[in-house]
């Protein structure tokens, strides 16, 4: 585990690479696609002054962009089509790929790194955001 990562205390961080984290533990997460997702975490990062809460983009494949949530928060919430909940349930799991915070991570990387153990992205802001310019 790396510095930063003792001093924010998330050990659900790799120390280096990335890993797949099981969604519903620590966090849940939704995925938007290609230039939506990358339009959804600009305005995000707008409409609160920079910190939106921990945001994860990947640079190949679907281009997926990573919002972590509080655990428990995804489920439940009518997201617009071309949203995907990233949550667990009784016959249902899933997982999130989670850079490191440096080093090489390709092809994940933070967007918006997280900044204390307890922030993540607010789901009814993105809700609302994503509704807005996907819905």
């Amino acid at each position: 585990m790396n510095t930063k990562n003792s001093t924010l205390n998330l050990d659900w961080i790799p120390s280096s690479g990335f890993q797949l984290r099981k969604a519903g533990v620590q966090f849940d997460a939704v995925r938007v696609d290609g230039g939506d997702g990358c339009r959804l975490a600009k305005a995000m990062r707008s409409m609160v002054a920079g910190e939106p809460g921990p945001i994860i983009i990947a640079a190949n494949g679907r281009r997926g962009v990573y919002f972590l949530l509080p655990a428990g928060s995804a489920a439940h919430k009518s997201w617009p089509e071309g949203v995907t909940r990233l949550n667990s349930a009784p016959g249902h799991v899933c997982y999130v790929p989670v850079p490191a915070l440096t080093g090489r991570t390709w092809p994940l990387s933070w967007y918006v790194p997280p900044t204390t153990p307890d922030r993540f992205v607010h789901p009814l802001l993105l809700l609302n955001a994503a509704n807005s310019l996907l819905g």
